[in-house]
């Protein structure tokens, strides 16, 4: 038995949920996934998992056993790329994660460039709007929206984007335009997942309705889907501002109640503190930081 083929096996499961998922993230067969965890087992003679309705769930013996193979997976990882030579040469896999539409606008086109000058480097750009755990993905690099709260990264603020409300000339034209948050009750409001947030931080403190929402006229689960309906003048919707950065400059879409939007959220590249630095993330967060600052400066002033 491969122990650490094995090893890297039960993670997936573990992390996917079910062993079906699992031998579908591995693109294994689901018989070879689930005798390969069965293995280990009987070679550390003890169950590691049990399997539920939900799914699977850990004993006491799998979640002692699966914290410590992360390490050792971990660990293993980290010497095959010291041993490539990552830590002497801009060379090697390069994983970076950010959030969709800022990744496939902004980031994206920058590391277009850093991979043309850099021959020897291979990107993995990991797209998603949840935040991804960058030691149990291997992650580099990760550019993240908001308050960082992880004390164990290093951070290097690129630019900051402000949360708006906006709608269409047209509606604004038919409907009236808002002064104040508490006119929003008279509105029609297209919602979506991506503005799951504190109702306090809607809006500022100097607005005594900075709760009042727009009358929910359409839900949709994308961000995309949300600004189409907006620009169908449907209602109004909350977005970030690079989400609608094309639609307000071309007037298509007005901002609403400026004076009392929340603080900017801060734009930041992040990644694990390590010593020595491996050089090609070094290499890419000197290319990256200032060409990305470079775009977000156009950004900044959106919504005021």
């Amino acid at each position: 038995m491969d122990r650490f083929d094995a090893m890297s096996v039960l993670l997936a499961v573990v992390d996917a949920g079910s062993l079906s998922a699992g031998a579908r993230q591995l693109r294994a067969p689901l018989a070879t996934v689930s005798r390969k965890v069965a293995d280990l087992e009987q070679h550390l003679g003890t169950r590691l998992v049990v399997r539920t309705n939900r799914g699977l769930a850990l004993t006491d013996a799998g979640r002692a056993f699966v914290a410590a193979t992360r390490r050792i997976l971990g660990d293993l990882d980290e010497a095959e790329r010291e041993a490539a030579g990552e830590y002497t040469a801009v060379r090697g896999v390069l994983h970076v994660t950010a959030p969709i539409a800022f990744g496939e606008r902004h980031l994206l086109p920058v590391a277009l460039g850093f991979l043309a000058e850099q021959p020897e480097i291979s990107l993995r750009l990991m797209l998603a709007d949840q935040q991804i755990s960058l030691v149990d993905e291997h992650i580099d690099v990760a550019l993240r929206i908001g308050h960082l709260a992880d004390s164990a990264l290093i951070a290097t603020r690129v630019g900051a984007v402000r949360r708006v409300i906006c709608a269409s000339p047209a509606y604004l034209a038919r409907r009236g335009t808002p002064g104040r948050p508490e006119d929003l009750a008279q509105h029609d409001g297209i919602s979506f997942q991506g503005f799951a947030t504190a109702p306090e931080s809607r809006y500022r403190r100097d607005s005594a309705a900075f709760a009042v929402e727009p009358r929910p006229k359409l839900a949709v689960n994308t961000t995309n889907a949300a600004i189409q309906a907006a620009l169908a003048d449907l209602g109004i919707i909350r977005v970030l501002s690079y989400q609608v950065e094309e639609e307000l400059r071309a007037g298509r879409l007005r901002v609403l109640l400026a004076d009392f939007a929340p603080e900017p959220l801060p734009v930041s590249l992040v990644y694990p503190e390590a010593d020595p630095l491996p050089l090609k993330v070094r290499r890419f967060m000197d290319w990256t930081v200032p060409r990305l600052r470079a775009r977000m400066s156009g950004i900044d002033s959106l919504g005021t």
